[in-house]
């Protein structure tokens, strides 16, 4: 009895892999195994970046709020500081963007918090 093989999986398999892949430079579109291999390094990279990405913007909103609370003549740690003293509880994205977008708003938090 010859052997059985199920051709209509194994190709949907590889087909849905090199879909993903399609737009890739070379042999990374279309060759089974490279291609396999850059989709799979692809996830892994999409993995640590999704955790990359909150500590990029974090830093973003930590230098945001340093430089608009030097013109108010704070460090950023010192505002930080002040800000728990004063026990207001605003986290860092919504401090750095009252900070870009109301610097008047900011400026009164500051002078709360002093």
């Amino acid at each position: 009895m010859p052997r059985s093989v199920n051709h209509v999986a194994s190709r949907a398999r590889r087909k849905k892999i090199l879909k993903l892949t399609r737009g890739y430079y070379g042999a990374r579109k279309n060759v089974w195994t490279v291609a396999k291999n850059t989709w799979e390094k692809g996830l892994t990279y999409a993995f640590r970046d999704r955790r990359n990405k909150k500590r990029s913007f974090r830093a973003l909103w930590i230098q945001r709020i340093n430089a608009a609370a030097r013109q108010e003549g704070l460090s950023y740690s010192q505002l930080i500081g002040i800000l728990h003293k004063a026990d207001i509880q605003i986290n860092r994205k919504t401090l750095a963007n009252l900070a870009v977008n109301s610097p008047e708003v900011f400026k009164a938090i500051v002078e709360k918090a002093k």
